[in-house]
């Protein structure tokens, strides 16, 4: 435990989501003074609302870092960009030192609504006064299970084969994150993927023989613009460092 862990004080959006629940081990381990924020309240933790502003102005009252998690794909305007610009705005005057916002791999390449709304909540990000650093991670490896799980509710898994992701373990992303908000706030947008870059025909085969299951995969070239783009690649990347956890390990320790 270092000193200065020992004396910041780190408020964690979305602390109850796939993410928050590593971050917020992972920085408690490293001594951080950790203030976990979700619109609910519960025990040792703090309540605020992104959509209202509600409660957020005591939420960042005495805290040094932001790592700022929550997100709705359901509603990301008002959340994520609105509900990004009133928090960052409290930091502002909060006087916060650093802002971490996890965004996520090639949404600048990738033509799909959601990204776009996280495009704009980056822009609210720089532009909000609070020096930040702005972190894309790839998808997570219990996400991509969870969209196999998806495609395959009529029976087969029907996907299109060419599609390229590069999943990333979330104790690796949690373990970045710890790595950035040890260090100064670079003004900068980094990206982060796990080790290996996989074909959804691969990721199929793989997740249907560690379930052992036998429904058949059909293998559809999708449409539009968005399938062509993560045909090419565009959520793959050659940025460095990387996470050192797979895909196969996430199966194997799954359904081991």
């Amino acid at each position: 435990m270092s000193e200065r862990a020992a004396n910041t004080t780190v408020l964690v959006t979305g602390a109850s989501g796939t993410l928050g629940s590593a971050v917020v081990p992972r920085l408690e381990k490293e001594g951080y003074r950790v203030r976990p924020m979700s619109r609910r309240a519960r025990p040792g933790w703090v309540a605020a609302d992104l959509r209202t502003g509600e409660g957020l102005a005591e939420a960042v009252d005495g805290v040094d870092v932001i790592v700022h998690l929550a997100s709705a794909p359901g509603r990301p305007q008002q959340t994520d960009v609105e509900g990004s610009r009133l928090l960052l705005t409290e930091a502002r005057h909060a006087g916060v030192r650093h802002v971490l916002y996890v965004s996520i791999n090639g949404i600048d390449r990738v033509p799909y609504r959601y990204y776009q709304a996280k495009l704009d909540t980056e822009e609210v990000v720089k532009a909000s006064g609070v020096p930040y650093t702005i972190l894309r991670a790839a998808q997570f490896h219990p996400f991509v299970e969870t969209l196999l799980a998806l495609v395959s509710k009529a029976g087969p898994v029907i996907i299109d084969p060419k599609w390229q992701v590069q999943p990333v373990a979330v104790d690796d992303v949690a373990d970045r994150i710890a790595d950035l908000i040890a260090a100064p706030p670079t003004g900068e947008t980094t990206e982060y993927a796990g080790p290996q870059v996989l074909t959804f025909d691969e990721l199929a085969r793989s997740w249907r023989a560690a379930r052992g299951s036998r429904r058949p995969i059909w293998r559809l070239p999708f449409p539009g613009g968005m399938a062509r783009a993560i045909r090419a690649g565009a959520q793959t990347t050659t940025a460095t460092p990387t996470g050192t956890g797979t895909w196969p390990e996430y199966l194997a320790a799954k359904y081991r």
